[in-house]
């Protein structure tokens, strides 16, 4: 399936390290290199980490296709209603193979 359905929707991408960012796809190429715009990385902590999980803004961002593992549409409503800094989970490892 072609990303370019995608472009200008909001969509979440992990990252071959585990990184978790969504952003609203600006554009994508062949090789998957993807362009985002308004891009936020979501900081996961797990549940006996004190301090909370966050968000960085990182605006216009490219990410080079070999260093993705997943895009996925973000369903906005839902989305925006939940409270990011409240969420707890386990860290998403690599996904690299030696």
């Amino acid at each position: 399936m072609s990303l370019q359905t995608y472009v200008d929707k909001k969509v979440l991408v992990i990252t071959v390290d585990g990184r978790t960012l969504v952003g609203t796809l600006l554009s994508c190429d062949q090789v998957t290199n993807i362009v985002l715009n308004d891009t936020v990385e979501r900081i996961i902590r797990p549940t006996d980490d004190p301090e909370p999980s966050s968000q960085v803004s990182h605006g216009l961002y490219l990410v080079r296709g070999d260093n993705i593992t997943i895009v996925g549409l973000v369903d906005e409503e839902l989305d925006s209603s939940i409270d990011w800094e409240k969420v707890r989970g386990e860290v998403i490892g690599t996904t690299k193979h030696g």
